[in-house]
């Protein structure tokens, strides 16, 4: 049975953010993706320079209407990331609660692009909107600590705060929750990064699980664009292979992650010589060296299984 996905993110002509960092590697896995370009941009917007087009809420709907009309518009899953206008995310959503009729069993993949490390970079009156709007309707939410805590209205200082601002973004609406990233301490030191995952589960004999997840990742000390779009199109990818075990899909996913990662920044190095900063031209991530990493990742990052509830 074939599975399709709908992607609506940004495009760039050279480089990978967006659908050119989600496309390929869920293609590889054996997804056919339909991709929106929100945006046609020549590179991301790192770069010194850049140019391009942004698509208009009304250009969103004319291109789904044409779908529509050709009764092709049965999607098994919907990824969204970056968008920095309101009137372009309403369209969406609108489009998603459509889509969720025609196929109830549809999972919408979110990853709530708002801002890091304390501030947003899109504008506040998206806040609103994703919220009350675009949470709801996810199945799969993957914000960062700082879009978690906007989402919520609450502050994330210790693990135990992770695990009930998770518990606050189910109670929103998705049933599975990564938090990307946190600023929270690691066990294994300060040159590891933690993420945590929440996953709510019907068992077979109808009761309610609770699977919580945390996990370790190494750090590395360079800035890459793209890998949050990466992160959501894996996440999508290993829950559809492992969907009542978040544990073994966060793993897979975060491989995936470090072996592109690891790869790019090795290539980075050489192209810019000892020494030397790495251009973001030289960061684009090494996604087509990275196929046979992205089919079958080698497990380097394990979770831990925080606690498992039943009720």
């Amino acid at each position: 049975m074939e599975c399709r996905v709908l992607s609506i993110q940004s495009h760039v002509v050279r480089g990978y953010v967006g659908n050119k960092s989600a496309t390929f590697p869920l293609q590889v896995l054996g997804f056919e993706v339909d991709s929106i370009n929100s945006v046609q941009f020549s590179n991301h917007t790192g770069y010194a320079h850049w140019k391009g087009q942004v698509l208009t809420a009304e250009e969103l709907n004319v291109l789904y209407e044409g779908i529509k009309l050709n009764k092709v518009n049965h999607y098994d899953y919907i990824l969204t990331g970056y968008s920095r206008d309101t009137s372009f995310l309403e369209m969406v959503v609108d489009i998603i609660q459509e889509l969720k009729k025609a196929n109830p069993s549809l999972v919408y993949v979110c990853d709530p692009v708002m801002g890091d490390h304390g501030a947003m970079y899109v504008p506040e009156d998206l806040l609103p909107v994703y919220r009350d709007r675009v949470v709801p309707l996810a199945d799969i939410l993957t914000p960062n600590q700082f879009e978690a805590e906007l989402l919520t209205g609450r502050k994330i200082t210790t693990e135990e705060d992770a695990v009930e601002v998770m518990d606050l973004l189910h109670q929103m609406g998705p049933e599975t929750v990564v938090l990307t990233s946190t600023d929270l301490p690691s066990k294994h030191g300060d040159q590891f990064l933690v993420a945590l995952g929440s996953q709510k589960t019907v068992k077979p004999d109808g009761t309610n699980a609770t699977q919580k997840i945390c996990m370790d990742i190494p750090k590395v000390d360079a800035v890459f664009v793209g890998t949050g779009d990466l992160f959501a199109a894996m996440l999508l990818a290993w829950t559809h292979h492992h969907p009542r075990d978040l544990k073994a899909a966060c793993e897979r996913t975060v491989s995936v992650m470090h072996h592109v990662i690891k790869r790019t920044i090795n290539y980075a190095n050489e192209m810019a010589g000892p020494g030397k900063r790495p251009s973001p031209a030289q960061l684009e991530l090494r996604m087509v060296q990275s196929k046979a990493d992205i089919e079958n990742p080698a497990i380097v990052v394990e979770a831990r299984v925080l606690h498992q509830s039943s009720h």
